[in-house]
């Protein structure tokens, strides 16, 4: 993350606005979950352009149902899963009489073995962690959250944070070791890490 680029979305906030029909809401969540869903679509139909057809039309039940969502059940990235996820299923479902027409495939073929990393529940739990992570990062103040991303994702040094943020040393280092400390209490209370 840069010191120009803005905080991730708060898709709690652009959902309740998409439930009021607001049109500029829905750019930014797409833009902010579309691949990621669209990986959980594939993860489950195996095919690109299937998965692709089944993002679509989820993110069309996303439209004309945001009113349902509730955030005191899930996650905004939760349900927006779930969603994907059950409109997958459905088309594997739907597909089936579309597979029992095609050639079976040998034995050798489907003793391949996945790749733990990209099943869905792996997937699911990954994107949970990072939307705990990001929920987290939200709550830094602005200098603490852009001095951990040029620290970590610059590799930067206190006195190269201090010469990029335009600020004393001193205070750089305090930005970090307090964005630091309120991230790991965060992240703690989250269930992250542990």
């Amino acid at each position: 993350m840069s010191p120009t680029s803005a905080p991730p979305p708060d898709l709690s906030a652009l959902l309740a606005r998409i439930a009021l029909r607001e049109r500029a809401a829905f750019e930014p969540l797409y833009r902010a979950t579309c691949a990621h869903l669209l990986g959980v679509a594939y993860r489950v139909l195996n095919d690109r352009d299937r998965a692709e057809d089944v993002l679509q039309e989820a993110f069309i039940n996303v439209w004309h149902n945001a009113a349902g969502y509730r955030p005191d059940v899930a996650a905004p990235m939760t349900w927006l899963i779930n969603i994907v996820r059950n409109k997958a299923i459905d088309a594997l479902r739907s597909g089936k009489t579309e597979r029992a027409s095609t050639v079976a495939l040998d034995d050798d073929a489907m003793a391949v073995a996945g790749d733990p990393a990209l099943e869905p529940q792996r997937l699911l739990d990954d994107g949970l962690t990072k939307a705990r992570i990001d929920g987290c990062m939200a709550a830094l103040n602005a200098s603490q959250r852009q001095a951990l991303a040029l620290a970590y994702y610059r590799g930067m040094v206190h006195t190269d944070i201090a010469l990029a943020l335009n600020a004393p040393v001193g205070t750089a280092k305090a930005w970090v070791r307090r964005g630091l400390d309120k991230l790991k209490d965060c992240l703690g209370a989250a269930g992250v890490g542990a």
